[in-house]
């Protein structure tokens, strides 16, 4: 080590340690590049792909490797890797009516003849009325 604490390797160690990384990462390559791909038929929605393909190029990817990083995440991670939103639970009948109603109101179909106050007080005073 230097006396800033960095740590010096001879000029006869650095090639030999260079040789070694690159013989570790051309191993990993050969590795990748020899794995079994089986080709897989993806049914998208009509336009999808082209919309897909059209951010992915932008960002310099192909649909290929898009998809095959998304499967290797989901694979990695044993999860989804993006939050899957569902639909909109369904109101029950109660609930329903009183939309029904609501819009109904709003479109003046049905006359919205409840009070209507300015202040707590003229609340109050129709309340003690009742």
């Amino acid at each position: 080590m230097n006396m800033h604490g960095n740590l010096m390797l001879s000029n006869v160690r650095l090639p030999f340690i260079m040789g070694i990384l690159m013989q570790k990462t051309r191993a990993r390559r050969s590795r990748m590049s020899t794995a079994t791909v089986k080709p897989t038929t993806v049914r998208l929605e009509e336009g999808l792909k082209e919309q897909a393909t059209e951010f992915l190029d932008s960002v310099g990817l192909s649909l290929n490797s898009y998809l095959n990083l998304a499967v290797r995440q989901l694979v990695n991670q044993r999860k989804i890797p993006f939050e899957i939103v569902g639909r909109a639970e369904m109101p029950n009948e109660a609930t329903r009516r009183a939309m029904v109603i609501a819009e109904a109101h709003e479109l003046g179909i049905l006359p919205d003849d409840s009070p209507s106050f300015n202040n707590a007080d003229e609340l109050m005073s129709f309340l003690d009325e009742e």
